[in-house]
């Protein structure tokens, strides 16, 4: 039987910034899992839904602006919540959603936002593969780890929190998740529910008193094991692009 991963928890940029430097950092068959529930990977995995063809992951808006009017790319994503001036789409899934497949379909989109895209980033300098995380495909990510041969040796699970700066119950619980998929980890997801929603980092949309935070948008977020596919980002003449593979039910496992 295959080894089992050696899982490694880690929250916000600090976390990140404080693995970089530890002795499994870069280590042989390292993958990390950044996730960013509310709302960057959840809006990736809707935007490949609607057929994307892939993602090109940047940390400053201007570089999502540069390729935007040099590719042709999409620039989709935000800075400290909101849309920047000049992109496509703020970081919504339920604005992805309205603007509907004949928008992205076949098209390459570039994604800033502050926490999740700045996470991956930063993960991919120490990580071989870098996975983006979130609860609409978090089983498909527990099949793929499971998949791999040979299994990886050191797997982070890194929970980006707001901003990339404060722990939210959204991320942390999200890896907890996956853990118990992978590991058999004890998870109640209603209680898990219950935490999220009592949350700011939820209140905040709920309230509808922002127009960049959408009531609906926790909604699509909180959907558990909605797609079938892993969004894998690995480094590409220089960029950080995320692609989507399918990953098929494990033997015994029924398809949801």
């Amino acid at each position: 039987m295959a080894s089992s991963p050696r899982i490694k928890r880690i929250s916000l940029l600090a976390g990140l910034q404080q693995a970089d430097v530890s002795p499994l950092s870069g280590a042989a068959g390292s993958i990390a899992v950044v996730i960013d529930v509310l709302r960057a990977f959840s809006c990736a995995a809707y935007m490949m839904h609607l057929g994307v063809e892939k993602l090109v992951l940047v940390t400053g808006p201007d570089e999502a602006l540069r390729l935007k009017r040099e590719q042709d790319y999409l620039a989709v994503g935000e800075v400290d919540g909101q849309k920047v001036p000049g992109f496509d789409l703020g970081n919504s899934p339920a604005e992805i959603l309205a603007a509907g497949r004949d928008r992205f379909a076949g098209r390459t989109v570039v994604q800033r936002t502050t926490a999740g895209v700045v996470g991956a980033v930063a993960a991919s300098h120490h990580s071989e593969i870098v996975i983006l995380g979130s609860y609409v495909t978090a089983r498909a990510i527990a099949r793929f780890i499971q998949t791999l041969a040979p299994p990886p040796e050191v797997l982070s699970l890194v929970a980006m929190g707001n901003r990339g700066r404060d722990v939210t119950p959204d991320d942390e619980a999200c890896a907890d998740y996956i853990e118990h998929l992978l590991a058999g980890r004890p998870y109640d997801h209603a209680a898990a529910l219950q935490r999220i929603v009592e949350h700011e980092c939820t209140q905040k949309f709920l309230r509808g008193d922002q127009a960049h935070y959408p009531p609906a948008d926790p909604v699509y977020c909180l959907q558990r094991d909605l797609f079938d596919f892993v969004l894998v980002a690995r480094l590409e003449h220089g960029q950080l692009v995320a692609r989507r593979i399918v990953v098929q039910p494990g033997h015994g496992e029924a398809a949801t």
